[in-house]
């Protein structure tokens, strides 16, 4: 992901609904989260992130921004 965010980890806010897959999130500070089909999520800067399983991750972003 570095090449893409220019740095370490994204600096972007996300905030939305995930319908299918599952990703887990890796905050730098290590903090982890893994979120499901059905979740909510809001993801702050400072992230990375990894699709976890089989299923393909989807979900409908309502917002993802530099803050």
């Amino acid at each position: 992901m570095a090449p893409v965010v220019g740095g370490r980890s994204c600096q972007n806010h996300h905030i939305g609904y995930a319908v299918s897959g599952s990703i887990q999130v890796t905050m730098d500070d290590g903090t982890e989260v893994v979120i499901g089909p059905g979740d909510a999520y809001a993801i702050p800067p400072g992230h990375e992130v990894l699709v976890i399983g089989e299923d393909p991750w989807e979900s409908i972003e309502f917002a993802s921004a530099l803050t």
